[in-house]
């Protein structure tokens, strides 16, 4: 059974700050993301009731940050599951392959950036959380 908690990480990223006001340093390569960053995307608008995401990614690994606002995120790797409160805007949530994420309790300010290794491919998308399960050899 694999731990949880080796399948995601807390980042802090560099911040800089001055009269002008704060400066977040983001880098691929290894440097502050653990990949190298292939597709960027973000999502905003989404009311405080609405669940995002709902899927687990096969070869997808994502970092996600909350750069402006609040969110929650449950991750589920089929055997525990935990909730991380991203609250700050230079924390990130790196998220291995193979876990299934929630995206929720959104704030109306919220703007959720998503940093992934991969380009968008529909087909390494599991949608469905019993065929996730059962990917992950998991009986009913």
């Amino acid at each position: 059974m694999p731990n949880l908690s080796e399948q995601y990480k807390i980042l802090n990223f560099k911040e800089f700050g001055d009269e002008r006001g704060n400066l977040v340093v983001i880098e691929g390569d290894g440097l502050d993301v653990p990949f190298d960053i292939k597709r960027v995307f973000y999502m905003y608008g989404s009311d405080p009731d609405i669940v995002r995401g709902q899927h687990a990614n096969r070869t997808s690994e994502f970092v996600l940050i909350n750069v402006a606002g609040t969110s929650k995120v449950r991750l589920d790797n089929g055997y525990e599951e935990t909730v991380v409160n991203l609250d700050k805007p230079r924390m990130g949530l790196y998220i291995s392959t193979m876990v299934w994420k929630d995206m929720y309790d959104f704030s109306p300010d919220s703007v959720l950036l998503v940093l992934s290794n991969e380009h968008y491919d529909d087909s390494e998308y599991i949608r469905d959380y019993d065929h996730y399960k059962k990917e992950l050899g998991i009986s009913k």
